[in-house]
């Protein structure tokens, strides 16, 4: 899981305290790291400390929110007051805990988050020789597994979605990036490209000119 503090001692006593209870976290002492850090991993849950230099924690809840990954948010902070709760949820936190807090207390509320995630799955995708696991977020060709950026697979989830139609551009742009993105951008043919290989021969992503992309169902 992500860990945003920026109280370097007591970040480290969180970390020391998951990895005992057999939990792996990251740990971000600012907003730009925490972003710089989810751009490029996946997360079970986030754990963000609401009053942080550069991006605040409610702007980096907003961004998780807004990618559409579903990771639980839990908000730890020192401000305690209902109305600060109440904003902290309306940005999309599931859980919030106030300091000073017990530290079996917070492992408690992240595996009652993980339960419930748990129960949320969304379906295992099975195409042409992929598989695709959004839960895990974890894709496989043939049974070899396949890397993938944040944004690769964001690409892929909706070409397999698409059960072999066409998606063009100007969906996956709209779909796998925010709502900044510059509709004029080559973003979506170079992250296809980069896609393609990575997913290696045979190629199974079609290009239908003019129109889009689709996932080749001929093929395995």
């Amino acid at each position: 899981m992500l860990v945003v503090e920026d109280e370097p001692y007591l970040a480290e006593g969180i970390r020391d305290g998951l990895r005992l209870a057999a939990i792996a976290a990251d740990i971000a002492g600012d907003g730009d790291t925490a972003l710089e850090l989810l751009s490029v991993n996946t997360y079970d849950i986030a754990v963000l400390d609401r009053d942080i230099p550069g991006p605040s924690g409610d702007e980096i809840a907003r961004r998780i929110v807004a990618s559409g990954s579903g990771t639980p948010i839990l908000m730890l902070t020192a401000a305690d007051r209902i109305d600060d709760k109440a904003t902290g949820f309306e940005l999309g936190a599931d859980d919030y805990l106030t300091k000073p807090f017990a530290l079996r207390e917070l492992v408690l509320r992240l595996r009652a988050l993980d339960r419930r995630r748990a129960h949320n799955r969304p379906p295992v995708r099975e195409i042409a020789g992929l598989r695709l696991d959004p839960f895990r977020r974890e894709v496989f060709r043939d049974g070899r597994y396949v890397a993938l950026t944040r944004k690769q697979f964001a690409v892929l989830e909706v070409l397999v979605a698409a059960e072999g139609g066409v998606v063009s551009a100007e969906d996956l742009l709209a779909r796998a990036w925010d709502e900044n993105a510059d509709p004029f951008t080559n973003a979506v043919r170079i992250t296809v490209s980069s896609l393609r290989k990575r997913l290696g021969e045979p190629g199974i992503i079609a290009t239908v000119p003019g129109v889009g992309y689709r996932i080749e169902t001929g093929r395995g």
